[in-house]
């Protein structure tokens, strides 16, 4: 499953980066990007499991961006 999300108040290119990174290390995520000048992710995951690995990513970005928040809708 391939998931696009919004973001809010990311505030450098060098944090979507470490996300990016970061999200990509996560059990169970085939691929995901993060763009600084769109202010948006995609996250593609295992579909049977994509809530958890979601609620996963959330934390891991708030570790890098506490102020970013992904509108999940």
């Amino acid at each position: 499953m391939k998931k696009h999300f919004k973001l809010v108040d990311l505030d450098c290119a060098n944090c979507a980066a470490k996300m990016e990174d970061a999200i990509k290390k996560i059990d169970g995520v085939q691929n995901a990007s993060v763009s600084f000048m769109a202010q948006k992710m995609t996250v593609e995951a295992d579909d049977a499991r994509f809530d958890s690995i979601m609620q996963e990513v959330v934390k891991v970005c708030k570790r890098v961006e506490p102020d970013c928040e992904i509108v999940i809708k």
